[in-house]
C-alpha cells in the first residue's frame, strides 16, 4: 500500500472540489494511505512581493517534510508523464517503502529553494491549472495509477 502525503497551500473554497476530493480519497483507500496537509497561503499585495511570499511559503512546507520521504514537486516545468508512465513511476518509487510527498504551491508557484529538498519534479500537463484544480487532478491521477498497477478496469 502506498503512503502518500499531499502538502498544499490554501484550502478548498468551492464545494465541488471538496466533493471530488472526498470521492477520490474514498476510491484510493484500498490502495493508498493519503494524508492531506493544507498550509495557509501567504497574502501579498504586489508582484514585487512574490519571491518573498514564495520563500515564506517554502519555509512552512519544509517543516512538513518527513525526514526519509521521497519529495515530488508539482511544477510547470517538471517532467511530463502519461498515465501509464506515471503508474510505473509510482510503483517503482513506492516500492522503496518510503512515504511519497507531493508538494503543490500556491497561485504563485513554488520557491526555488524547495529543489534542494526534492527528489523529483513533475508536471501534470503543459496547461496551467489553479492549485485547487491541480490537487484534485493529482488525486485522480494517483487513483488512476493505482488502478493500472492493480490491473483494475478504470484505465483502458
Amino acid at each position: 500500500m502506498l503512503k502518500v502525503k499531499i502538502i498544499t497551500l490554501g484550502k478548498f473554497k468551492e464545494k465541488a472540489f471538496l466533493e471530488l476530493e472526498k470521492e477520490y480519497l474514498k476510491r484510493l483507500s484500498p490502495f493508498a494511505k493519503i494524508k492531506i496537509v493544507e498550509l495557509p497561503e501567504e497574502p501579498y499585495r504586489s508582484h514585487d512581493d512574490a519571491e518573498k511570499v514564495k520563500h515564506k511559503e517554502a519555509e512552512r512546507i519544509v517543516k512538513q517534510l518527513p525526514e526519509d520521504a521521497l519529495v515530488i514537486l508539482l511544477e510547470e516545468k517538471g517532467s511530463l508523464r502519461g498515465s501509464r508512465d506515471f503508474a510505473n513511476f509510482l510503483e517503482r518509487i513506492g516500492g522503496f517503502g518510503r512515504e511519497l510527498v507531493f508538494v503543490i504551491g500556491s497561485g504563485l508557484g513554488l520557491h526555488s529553494s524547495l529543489k534542494e529538498y526534492s527528489n523529483y519534479s513533475i508536471s501534470l500537463s503543459p496547461l496551467t491549472f489553479t492549485h485547487n484544480f491541480a490537487r484534485v487532478l493529482l488525486e485522480e491521477q494517483v487513483y488512476r495509477a493505482c488502478t493500472i498497477i492493480n490491473k483494475k478496469e478504470y484505465h483502458k
